[in-house]
This record gives C-alpha cells, sequence and structure tokens, in this order.
C-alpha cells in the first residue's frame, strides 16, 4: 500500500506514531525536560540538559520544558524574552523571562480539528506586531479544511492573544486529512508565506494530473500573500508574484510542485529558502533557493519524488533538491529547520540543521544553489524521538521539538 500517512505530521496519534517509529537505537537517551507544574501564575521552565558531549565541537539539547504535541516554536521581531510554543491540539503557550505562563496565549481548541496531520500547525508574527499586535495561524478547522486566521495580542497583556479578533485571511480545501503543509511564515520581504500540501492520498491523485502542478489549484504550494485587508478582500496579491496576470493560474502561487512541505524556513542573514519536502514511498527532500530565486521554481511532484522519475509527464522546467534522502536507510518523513546563525553555537555556523520522524537523528550540511556539502549527523545530539518540527527564537537560537512532549534548544557542547 503506498505510504499515504508516513509524513512529517503523522503527527500525533500513538496508534498512527507507532506506525510511523523506529526501534533502531531506542535505547539511547534524549534530554530530560523539566513538566508542567503549578495551576495559576507563571511555572517553572528550568532548563535541563544531556550529558556534554566527548567531542570538542560538539552540541547538546537544553531542555526548556514539555509540552502536548509541540509542533512549532517562533518569537516576535526582537522580542528576546519570550517564545511561543505551537500545541496540535489548538493551544498556544508562552514562555516569557524563562518561565511558562500557566494560561495559554491563544487557546482555539474549540475552532480546531487535531489528530493525524490535522491541528493546530504553526503560527507567524507580522513584521510589525509590536505595534500592530498582528499575528497569524494555520490550522485544520472543525470541517477539516486548512484555514490561515488573523488574531491580535491582547492591548492589555503581552502574554495574552484577544481571541475575539479573529479574522480569517485565507481558507483552502484539503480533500483529504493529510498532506496540509500547514507552515506560515513571514519572509525577508515582509510577505507571509503559506506551505499547503497537495490533498491527500497517494500519487497526488485529485484531479487529472493531480494538485501540484495545476497552476490553478493553491495545493501542493509555496503561496505568497500580503494577509493585510484590501478594500473588500481579506488579503493582497502581491503584483510582484510569478504568476499575477496569467490566466488560468492562481496569483497567489510563488512556487509549485510540492508535495507535503511541512517546514520551509528563511535563512535570518541572508534571506535565502529551503523546503523540506516530504516523500512518497522512496525519496524525502530538501530544495534550496537563493533569496527571491524560488519565484516560480517547479519542484517537480508528482512526476518526480526527488530526482526519482515517479510519473511519465510533464514538469517544465522541474528543479532537483540539493538533498536526498532514501527510505531504505530508515527514513520516512523529512521534517525541516533552519540555517544557524546563533552566535553561541559554532559547531553548526552557517550550517542547514534537519532530521526526519522515523529516524530521529539531526543532520546538518551546508547548503548553495544546487548542491549541499558536509551533510552529516550533528555531533554529540542524541536521537529524539517523533521529531516533529525546529523554530528559531528572536536572537536566532535554535529549537527541535518531538511529539512525545519535549522542547529542547540547541547549545554548545
Amino acid at each position: 500500500m503506498p505510504r499515504t500517512t508516513l509524513t512529517i505530521a503523522c503527527l500525533a496519534t500513538i496508534t498512527l506514531l507507532a506506525a510511523c517509529g523506529s526501534d533502531e537505537e531506542s535505547a539511547e537517551a534524549t534530554a530530560t525536560t523539566t513538566p508542567p507544574a503549578g495551576a495559576s501564575g507563571s511555572e517553572p521552565a528550568t532548563e535541563t540538559t544531556q550529558a556534554r558531549p566527548t567531542a570538542a565541537d560538539g552540541v547538546r539539547l537544553v531542555g526548556i520544558g514539555t509540552f502536548e504535541a509541540p509542533v512549532h516554536v517562533t518569537a516576535p521581531p526582537g522580542d528576546t524574552r519570550r517564545i511561543f510554543v505551537v500545541e496540535q491540539g489548538g493551544t498556544i503557550r508562552v514562555i516569557t523571562g524563562g518561565k511558562r505562563r500557566s494560561r495559554p496565549f491563544l487557546d482555539i481548541r474549540n475552532r480546531v480539528i487535531a489528530g493525524g496531520e490535522q491541528g493546530l500547525l504553526s503560527m507567524a508574527f507580522a513584521p510589525d506586531y509590536a505595534r500592530t499586535r498582528r499575528f497569524y495561524v494555520n490550522y485544520t478547522d472543525r470541517s477539516g479544511t486548512q484555514s490561515v486566521v488573523e488574531y491580535r495580542r491582547s492591548k492589555s497583556s503581552r502574554d495574552r492573544a484577544d481571541s475575539g479578533t479573529a479574522r480569517r485571511v485565507l481558507r483552502y480545501d484539503d480533500e483529504e486529512a493529510n498532506h496540509n503543509g500547514g507552515l506560515v511564515a513571514f519572509g525577508p520581504d515582509k510577505m507571509l508565506y503559506i506551505g499547503t500540501g497537495d490533498g491527500g492520498g497517494a500519487n497526488d491523485q485529485h484531479g487529472e494530473r493531480g494538485n501540484a502542478q495545476n497552476l490553478d489549484s493553491l495545493l501542493g504550494k509555496l503561496l505568497r500573500i500580503d494577509p493585510r485587508r484590501s478594500g473588500g478582500r481579506a488579503y493582497r496579491v502581491p503584483p510582484s508574484n510569478p504568476f499575477v496576470g496569467r490566466g488560468g493560474a492562481r496569483p497567489e502561487i510563488y512556487a509549485y510542485g510540492l508535495r507535503n512541505p511541512w517546514r520551509f524556513s528563511f535563512d535570518r542573514r541572508t534571506g535565502d529558502l529551503t523546503i523540506a519536502d516530504v516523500g512518497q514511498n522512496a525519496v524525502e527532500e530538501v530544495n534550496f533557493a537563493k533569496e527571491g530565486k524560488a519565484r516560480g521554481v517547479n519542484y517537480g511532484w508528482r512526476p518526480f519524488e526527488g530526482t526519482r522519475r515517479n510519473f511519465d509527464e510533464p514538469a517544465p522546467n522541474a528543479v532537483a533538491p540539493v538533498l536526498e534522502l532514501s527510505h531504505g536507510d530508515g527514513n520516512c518523513s523529512i521534517t525541516g529547520g533552519h540555517v544557524v546563525r546563533d552566535p553561541n553555537l559554532p559547531a553548526l555556523a552557517g550550517r542547514y540543521v534537519y532530521g526526519d520522524l522515523c529516524v530521529g537523528r539531526l543532520r546538518s550540511a551546508r547548503l548553495s544553489a544546487g548542491s549541499a556539502q558536509g551533510d552529516r549527523a550533528v555531533p554529540g545530539v542524541a536521537k529524539v524521538e517523533q521529531l516533529s518540527s525546529f523554530g528559531e527564537d528572536a536572537r536566532g537560537r535554535v529549537y527541535v521539538m518531538s511529539l512525545n512532549g519535549p522542547v529542547y534548544r540547541l547549545a554548545a557542547g
């Protein structure tokens, strides 16, 4: 049977995750974390660490807390005191000055359907968040449709959102429960980018030749919009998008030919874009583009899975990935990370850190247009079981999380 559920967000029912996991090296220890404590006010989030690695240039995991199926970590621009942890079930938690607040920043569990690959999947703070208080979330609503919704932070507290400010920006139908993409992130151009899956099922099966190569569909794409309201419209389409004015194409599309871009990221120093696209039966892939060079790019799915021919169909000007991971090595669902710019983490300086749900090992490589160099395991870091996502705070520190609950920060060994 084709692998239709072994995608990164085989997300978090225990039964489903058991099908995705690997018993290999399961005895290896990961960092221990301090679970939430207390019922009100702020809660301690004491950082705990793995034993230091023997390598002088190693990396260690610092545990910052345990959460309910964490799938994203981020922070507002310029705010070095707070990090926000997105929980799949529909809540966002905030850690302020190292202390976890007991009350969620946002709780929309009554609006979210969660389980498998559905749920509250990410959040993004507007570049002018300090002034406008605007932020955006991507979640599966009660009808099973993916929604991008704007909220505003409370006027009275930096640690609370105003749930009454909800405004739907974009909603896109998704034929099945899997392959939802789900990341929203602002690029260096201050536009909002949205990763969408191909609609689910095996072989991009919806439509004559699927959704990912179909420019009249928002699915299997990287979208780019200005999420601010424009007259009677919920958002604006930047005139510089590649398919603006082209008949039969959705103007929101920035890049296409993606299967399930669960996580992508922008290099905070260069603006370069990296997209980790979850594969099907054989190959996981990482795509890379210099800043602005992903405009209009076709990444090849479904005619190609990585560089492997999947269907004898056209994929005009398809661009090959810079990294491929074989399922023969135990990989099942790639989790994209970040290019590390944390000055306190020299062992990974300028390297892209990523992993796979089933293997759980963190890896890093130096990426450039058309190639990747020095792909290797991150030194000193033990396996992260059920690796779900990576994140980055306002200082550029990088986080990794497990669907089992722990969230870690990468630190020098």
